[in-house]
């Protein structure tokens, strides 16, 4: 078997064991989860996990890098993509999800909060969702800031706008997993097309 063979056998074993954790955690919450639970979803012996992770806390950590890759993943744009396109399409994947084959985006979202609200007791877990964070926000701070030098938006402070959107896609999230409140993203980006990308606009423009 060649190198290339054998890093795309771990590569899938890996997936295996991040999708299964995901099923397990689903199953059975963050709290209760244990390393015998995400190896019964799998069909791969558990002693494959104890090989890749050092401990349940390690493929945690693990798993929520995977998690976060899977929201950070490329948009696809080229040079004709205008900003006001781009911005869409990243509000888009924050708020709704890539199409994924397995779970729903809101399966995911599901055990991305249970993650996320426990992360205030983790230092490590709390920079990795700080990271995201920032990485997300800076994606549309970038963006902004690009169609005000094109000279498509009007001057605004593009960082706070960036904040604004990010915080405003993550309360809409929290709103449908937590309350119930099925309509919750749709409402968001309904009042962000009108009340915060619409007004990005020149004057003459709207």
């Amino acid at each position: 078997m060649s190198e290339s063979d054998g890093s795309v056998e771990a590569q899938d074993t890996r997936e295996v064991i991040m999708e299964a954790t995901f099923r397990a955690l689903r199953e059975h919450g963050y709290t209760d989860l244990r390393v015998r639970d995400i190896g019964a979803e799998m069909e791969l012996s558990r002693q494959v996990i104890h090989y890749h992770f050092d401990g349940k806390y390690d493929l945690l950590s693990s798993f929520l890098e995977y998690v976060i890759d899977q929201y950070e993943g490329s948009i696809e744009v080229d040079e004709e993509t205008g900003p006001r396109e781009e911005l869409d399409m990243r509000i888009d994947r924050c708020l709704f999800g890539p199409e994924l084959e397995e779970f729903s985006h809101w399966d995911r979202m599901q055990v991305y909060h249970e993650l996320y609200a426990s992360a205030q007791h983790d230092e490590a877990h709390r920079e990795l969702f700080t990271e995201h964070y920032d990485r997300l926000k800076q994606g549309i701070v970038d963006v902004i800031e690009r169609g005000i030098e094109q000279g498509s938006f009007r001057e605004v402070d593009a960082d706070l706008m960036g904040q604004h959107l990010t915080d405003t896609i993550h309360v809409a999230r929290e709103r449908r997993l937590a309350l119930g409140h099925d309509d919750a993203p749709d409402e968001a980006r309904r009042a962000i097309d009108e009340f915060v990308l619409d007004s990005l606009y020149p004057a003459s423009e709207t």
